[in-house]
């Protein structure tokens, strides 16, 4: 159950999502060419500079690459300069054992946070050994009730997986796998305002029936939106800010940094 309330229930508040950061147990680790460190980095280095008070930060999962107790203690450290409550999901990427003895004795992991008028719920869609995702039972069995629970809060739900088609062709088939049962609870409740992902590497901003989709770019290597197979885009690392009012609206931006250039090493087939 969640703690106390980041904010008071008045308050218009300001989160910041960074997603799929691939850190390596070593400093200079890189992902197909690119400095993921200090790629996330630069990336933290821009909110500050953009984000002054920010009530709650998202990381929403692949925060490493290759599943170190270093790389989580990599992105612990990073993360904590954005001077914020934050909380995790696991992406495909992530090894659960290995970011529990990060995040523990913290809440990093604590899936339920209270901010503003609004209740933010993160789910785990980790298949182990799989890079698509599905939701296990007790993970929808835990939404409808949290959904239930507080009936009178607009919900913000963050997963890593992306449960729409986002128009790749490559990509869409290592989405959610499940996601009918996914909106099969999100339909029975009218206080979802927005779901929230990462996994693609891109920005995506869309509606289902009054619930606005959306999804960030990576802090490291982008994808190429509409893509038939793997390819790398061109464009920046960034992050996503949301601003929430008590009356349920969203405002939503990307923005990217600059200055980062690299050479891809296509030798690298996939991620």
């Amino acid at each position: 159950m969640p703690g106390a309330p980041l904010t008071t229930a008045e308050d218009s508040v300001l989160l910041v999502q960074i997603t799929d950061s691939h850190l390596f147990a070593e400093a200079d680790g890189r992902l197909l060419g690119l400095d993921t460190h200090d790629s996330l980095g630069k990336v933290v280095d821009l909110v500050l500079a953009e984000q002054p008070v920010i009530d709650l930060a998202l990381a929403t999962g692949d925060l490493s690459q290759d599943g170190s107790v270093a790389s989580y203690q990599r992105f612990r450290e990073q993360s904590s300069r954005l001077r914020a409550p934050i909380r995790w999901c696991p992406g495909n990427h992530d090894e659960l054992t290995a970011m529990r003895a990060v995040a523990d004795p913290e809440r990093l992991l604590e899936p339920v946070a209270e901010v503003g008028a609004w209740r933010v719920v993160l789910l785990d869609t980790l298949v182990p050994g799989a890079v698509f995702g599905r939701l296990a039972e007790e993970q929808l069995t835990f939404l409808e009730r949290t959904l239930r629970q507080a009936p009178d809060r607009h919900h913000l739900i963050c997963l890593h997986h992306h449960p729409v088609a986002i128009g790749s062709r490559w990509m869409d088939r290592i989405g959610l796998h499940d996601a009918e049962a996914l909106f099969e609870v999100l339909d029975r409740h009218s206080n979802v305002r927005a779901l929230l992902w990462g996994h693609i590497h891109q920005e995506f901003d869309g509606w289902r029936d009054g619930v606005r989709l959306l999804a960030s770019p990576s802090t490291g290597v982008q994808f190429a939106p509409g893509s038939e197979d793997f390819q790398v885009d061109t464009r920046a690392p960034g992050y996503r800010w949301l601003r929430l009012h008590a009356d349920g609206r969203i405002e939503t931006g990307v923005s990217r940094v600059s200055g980062i250039a690299f050479e891809v090493d296509y030798s690298v087939r996939g991620y």
